[in-house]
């Protein structure tokens, strides 16, 4: 580990991916060409990116006592990320997230039920109150109850953690919670569904960002996929070139490496834009993969990335 600490809140569920050549309609039964069943949830992919980037995770979460909760414990053993405060419950069942794929064009369509997470409390957070001060970096999203999010990002302001806000999924939440957030790093319809603003391009993600810190945000950076990403901070604006490692097998995920990534190089005193070229580095290498927390790369992959790219320009 090389970073200084980063605490993550966030979900944990079992992602249960199958491979098709198009998604059924309703009633219809379509024969797949691969399945899967790993780890997922945002949360823990973005932990699991972290890790595997040399970052000191610690993750906040709850999880049932069952089968996919021995899945979630077995990656963070093997990963390495400290599990002080995963809660462990036995009144419900650990989420799990139903993924399609398209086997051509590596998009996906997904349906998250987050079970145990989803009854993570606000009080429970608190009691992550000293792991979350001591920390570089705090990093959430919005697959946990919104309360929840508000709470944590609350808890690391008030401390003087840099907070790293992932709006996803697009639901509502309090204009009030971007006064908390010193990065909000949504991709484009997250960013569309924040502001009202439709992002098709990297000027419609400038404005979209512009919106963004008007609501209180100090910084964004809007993920544009297969364009890079988008950083625009009080001062200045950049747009982030992507960075290709191969063909696309699976964009599943891929937000998630960056985001990982993303907080590595904020917690290792990066500025904004060559975190952000980091997180495209670790986002370009999971898109050549299949799954989503076994797609994230190592440091050593994405150094040697950075380098070969570096020597090219």
């Amino acid at each position: 580990m090389t970073g200084k600490r980063i605490a993550i809140l966030g979900i944990f569920v079992a992602d249960v991916a199958f491979r098709t050549p198009r998604k059924p309609a309703w009633g219809e039964t379509v024969i797949g060409s691969d399945f899967r069943l790993g780890p997922g949830g945002k949360g823990s992919n973005q932990a699991v990116a972290a890790a595997r980037l040399g970052g000191a995770v610690s993750f906040i979460s709850k999880i049932g006592r069952d089968t996919f909760g021995d899945l979630a414990r077995r990656t963070y053993a093997e990963e390495g990320i400290d599990t002080t405060h995963l809660i462990e419950t036995d009144q419900y069942p650990t989420g799990a997230a139903d993924i399609i794929i398209d086997e051509v064009k590596g998009e996906n369509a997904i349906i998250v039920f987050p079970g145990a997470c989803n009854h993570l409390t606000p009080e429970e957070v608190e009691r992550a109150r000293d792991d979350i001060g001591a920390s570089a970096v705090f990093m959430t999203n919005l697959e946990l109850p919104t309360a929840v999010v508000i709470r944590g990002l609350e808890i690391a302001h008030a401390r003087g953690v840099a907070t790293v806000f992932n709006p996803a999924p697009a639901v509502p939440i309090p204009v009030s919670a971007f006064a908390f957030c010193d990065y909000v790093t949504p991709n484009e319809s997250e960013a569309a569904g924040l502001t009202g603003i439709s992002v098709n391009s990297v000027a419609d993600a400038e404005h979209a960002a512009s919106a963004l810190l008007s609501l209180g945000a100090r910084n964004a950076v809007i993920t544009l996929g297969e364009k890079g990403a988008l950083v625009k901070t009080a001062t200045f604006t950049r747009h982030v070139a992507p960075v290709h490692a191969g063909p696309v097998v699976e964009t599943t995920g891929a937000g998630d490496a960056f985001n990982g990534a993303f907080a590595v190089g904020l917690s290792e005193g990066m500025d904004i834009v060559k975190a952000a070229e980091f997180g495209c580095a670790a986002a370009g290498i999971s898109v050549t993969r299949p799954g989503t927390a076994p797609s994230m790369p190592t440091r050593a992959e994405v150094d040697a990335l950075i380098a070969a790219r570096g020597a090219k320009n």
